[in-house]
């Protein structure tokens, strides 16, 4: 007995280290059947408060009340974050493919831009989208057609053409995997337990967000490009002589759009009094058609009488329109180059009418300080009024620029900007030394946290879009695990039952060797943290054929021994002893096609690729030791061991 001590307690410790890794999924699955109970009454429960509540209404307020749950018990968050990862196809989640905009980064870095680059540009924009050939290639390619030298935007004058596409395309390199860190950043600081994040070809990013229930927040995350600037409201006496003349720029641009004229029919009364300031015609004695003829841009832009403030409120339907006005030629021609509108990120609720407005706010072109020294973020509950904020901190130069910005502008409005939105624009109270500011204006603390991620991850080099977007229901997910469980256990039973009959007291032994083969594999799943996907159900099924396999080596060995007259101890050493070579030879050989799959495959691939080689060295740990031990020990017991 004790020349088998020492694999004895290998083999032991081996299962019991499997099976306390194990027991968190199990708690996690226990934990979820409790949770649905729980859920599955208050559903009852609402439907029968509240008869006539939406789908909608009853999923977010149980999504809720889920939450809270597992926020409330760490246990249940431990076994969660503890268990077997399960993959995008067994849980539920979105798959999105996303193209960073490298033809937008290539914009932003070059100098002297002019239509013809511009037609260039939309022209490599049009053919990438459906070749492989990068953009840099392609506008470079139409340079030449033009007989344009690429100095001419990028570079020097005396740069070689050589020299500056090396450097574009260094650049837009870079922009990828830059994208592609920030993007990880921003998924892992979100909470998605083992997402998938994988390049495809030149610029494209694929991402893999298991469990995410929040599918426009995860969009939100994935896309926010997170450019922060601090721009300066324009003081009210300047800002009313350009808000006038686009009003006049803009009364021959809508005289014949009578959808418009309809629209403005319910803000009349209040435009009355907000244009009368702006030395306009008597518009009490005018219907709103004749109103929204005369003043176009003040029928759909609400302003306050005396213009004590700058910022105009916008009716959320009319938004499109007011874009269109300020984007078109003849407005443009009379907005000065070192200011420019921007709308509010949200819109506010008019509590009498119901109607939600955006703000419109008139603000320096350039910005005083940018998102670049942004060093920390930290979404919390202003202690004042509840309202969520986002509190930052700024890098010792940023800190510096703040504080004589701040110091320089007392008295006047700061607009905080990401993305082009206005998300607040307070009134500079006083100089703000050591860097720390904050933003408001966030619907809720989920929404701020999400601002905060982004905030701290960094802002992406280029936009990105979605190009493809995939979800998978968590039922689909859920009938997805069932079909491959139930296609291992009766794999397991279909190969048990062929090795028992074939090999009876010996294929007994393998198929015991076989569950602690499986559930070694589940154990190093799990203790590694590795993710479980449907292909990698099939390999677990797979490694079982495989497990078996070094079994029906080793026994048909033995069998060859016991046919020439040796000894049942001779004859089990001899048949390990001759079988060594092809049990090796054979996984090692199957192992290095898992390395190349795991190597250069994508996510289902991969799954597969890690099942199948965690599955070979345990098979193999299982064959050469378990059914080893267990053959020797009842060999040396005297016991009489069938090979069929």
């Amino acid at each position: 007995m004790k020349k088998y001590t020492f694999r004895i307690v290998i083999i032991v410790c081996a299962l019991v280290l499997s099976i306390y890794k194990l027991y968190p999924t199990y708690q996690d699955y226990a934990n979820t059947k409790d949770i649905e109970k729980i859920l599955s009454q208050k559903s009852d429960s609402i439907k029968t408060a509240n008869p006539g509540i939406s789908n909608d209404q009853l999923t977010k307020l149980l999504t809720e009340a889920e939450d809270s749950i597992k926020l409330a018990d760490p246990e249940i968050r431990e076994a969660r974050l503890n268990r077997i990862k399960l993959g995008l196809d067994l849980q539920g989640g979105m798959r999105v493919v996303l193209e960073v905009n490298t033809a937008k980064l290539l914009e932003k870095i070059a100098t002297n831009v002019d239509d013809d680059f511009r037609a260039i540009l939309d022209a490599a924009s049009a053919e990438a989208a459906i070749s492989e050939e990068s953009v840099v290639d392609i506008v470079y390619r139409k340079f030449q057609e033009k007989n344009i030298r690429i100095s001419r935007y990028y570079g020097s004058i005396r740069s070689e053409d050589s020299e500056i596409l090396a450097d574009l395309r260094t650049q837009t390199e870079d922009a990828v995997t830059r994208a592609m860190q920030i993007i990880r950043n921003r998924v892992d600081q979100y909470g998605v337990s083992e997402p998938s994040i994988q390049r495809q070809g030149d610029r494209r990013v694929i991402v893999e967000l298991p469990g995410v229930a929040k599918e426009e927040e995860a969009r939100q995350l994935l896309q926010g490009t997170a450019l922060l600037e601090f721009k300066l409201l324009k003081d009210p006496d300047y800002a009313i002589t350009i808000i006038q003349k686009v009003d006049e720029a803009s009364a021959g641009k809508v005289v014949t759009d009578t959808t418009l004229a309809s629209d403005t029919a319910t803000v009349a009364d209040t435009t009355n009094n907000t244009t009368a300031s702006a030395d306009t015609s008597n518009p009490e004695n005018m219907t709103a058609e004749q109103f929204a003829k005369e003043h176009p841009f003040f029928a759909l832009v609400q302003y306050d009488p005396q213009f004590r403030s700058t910022e105009g409120y916008v009716n959320k339907d009319n938004r499109a329109k007011v874009e269109q006005l300020l984007a078109s030629d003849e407005i443009n021609s009379i907005i000065p180059e070192t200011v420019e509108f921007l709308f509010s990120a949200k819109t506010i609720k008019d509590a009498e009418s119901g109607q939600e407005f955006y703000q419109l706010f008139l603000v320096n072109k350039a910005p005083e300080l940018t998102g670049g020294v942004i060093t920390n973020a930290l979404a919390t509950l202003d202690p004042t009024n509840s309202n969520p904020i986002v509190n930052m901190e700024m890098s010792s130069e940023g800190a510096i620029e703040w504080s004589r910005i701040t110091g320089a502008n007392v008295g006047k409005r700061c607009a905080i900007i990401l993305d082009g939105a206005v998300f607040t624009a307070p009134t500079i109270q006083g100089k703000i030394p050591g860097g720390r500011s904050q933003i408001s204006g966030m619907e809720n603390l989920d929404e701020a946290k999400l601002l905060e991620i982004v905030l701290k991850a960094g802002a992406l080099p280029a936009p990105v879009d979605i190009i493809e977007e995939r979800t998978v229901g968590p039922s689909l997910g859920q009938d997805s695990i069932s079909k491959g469980f139930n296609s291992a256990i009766f794999g397991y039973l279909i190969v048990g039952l062929f090795m028992i009959l074939y090999y009876r007291q010996a294929g007994g032994i393998a198929a015991f060797s076989l569950i602690f083969t499986v559930t070694l594999i589940f154990g190093v799943l799990s203790a590694f943290m590795a993710t479980l996907t449907l292909p990698g159900i099939a390999g677990i099924i797979l490694t079982m054929g495989m497990a078996v396999d070094a079994n029906v080596l080793i026994y048909e060995r033995i069998r060859e021994e016991l046919a020439i007259g040796r000894t049942l101890r001779a004859a089990v050493d001899g048949g390990f002893a001759k079988a060594y070579s092809a049990i090796i030879d054979s996984n090692i050989t199957t192992m290095i096609t898992g390395i190349v799959l795991f190597q250069f495959g994508t996510g289902p691939i991969q799954g597969f690729a890690l099942t199948l080689m965690i599955g070979i060295l345990t098979s193999l740990f299982g064959a050469l030791v378990v059914t080893k031990v267990v053959l020797d020990f009842l060999v040396d017991k005297g016991y009489k061991v069938s090979l069929g």
